[in-house]
């Protein structure tokens, strides 16, 4: 038996990690929008000083895996970057920065 899966809502018209609005993202899987912006909210508990110990490193748990989804969103943007270009009929994969 499986466990199921928590669930987050997604923004009607939410784009999957290749910007696809035909390919949203599964409602489990937040996007890097909705991530940093719960990061930034669970920072700005924790700079209040005011949680418990326990909620603190409730707090603190939530922030790395938020910080986790960030950041391999933003390895997935990096790597889009590169550019498909057409060479002579064939297609090549042209690092953003090398372009004229």
């Amino acid at each position: 038996m499986t466990t199921p899966k928590k669930k987050i809502s997604v923004p009607p018209g939410a784009k999957s990690e290749n910007g696809s609005p035909e390919n949203p993202l599964p409602e489990d899987r937040p996007d890097f929008e909705q991530s940093l912006a719960e990061l930034e909210g669970v920072v700005a508990r924790m700079e209040e000083g005011e949680l418990t110990l326990e909620e603190t490193l409730d707090n603190f748990e939530r922030g790395i895996e938020l910080s986790k989804i960030c950041q391999k969103a933003l390895a997935g943007a990096q790597q889009r970057v590169r550019i498909l270009t057409e060479k002579e009929g064939k297609f090549e994969i042209e690092p953003f920065g090398d372009r004229p």
